[in-house]
């Protein structure tokens, strides 16, 4: 089983910046890594997924051009920086990891359908206007 450990999360002014950082397992290789993050009472949203260590990237529309996923494979781990912050990027966000074995389609495939194989506990990011 996957651990996936999330910190970075904190409080921050429209227009801020954080660096989200996932600390991943070192038993456990997935081609595609993914952040996903949710409000109360709101469907799960697809951020970022990130497949064969950097080979592609995938982003929702409402993060281009804003955030950044990144790849450590030496230390083990996954980033999400986020720029530009607004109100609206206020959720829990969520570390991902697919399936061993997933192609760059499936990791596009799980990021649209937020049904990576394994979740980390999350880390809450709060902008505030």
């Amino acid at each position: 089983q996957v651990q996936l450990v999330e910190s970075g999360g904190g409080s921050v002014q429209a227009g801020g910046s954080l660096r989200l950082s996932c600390a991943v397992s070192a038993t456990y290789s997935s081609n595609c890594m993914g952040w996903v993050r949710q409000t109360p009472g709101q469907a799960r949203e697809g951020v970022a997924a990130i497949y064969g260590g950097g080979l592609r990237t995938y982003y929702a529309d409402s993060v281009k051009g804003r955030f950044t996923i990144s790849q450590d494979n030496a230390n083990n781990r996954v980033y999400l920086q986020m720029n530009s912050l607004k109100p609206e990027d206020t959720a829990m966000y969520y570390c991902a990891a697919d399936a061993p074995g997933s192609t760059g389609v499936s990791c596009s495939a799980a990021l649209v359908r937020r049904d990576f194989r394994n979740w980390g506990q999350g880390t809450q990011v709060t902008v505030s206007s």
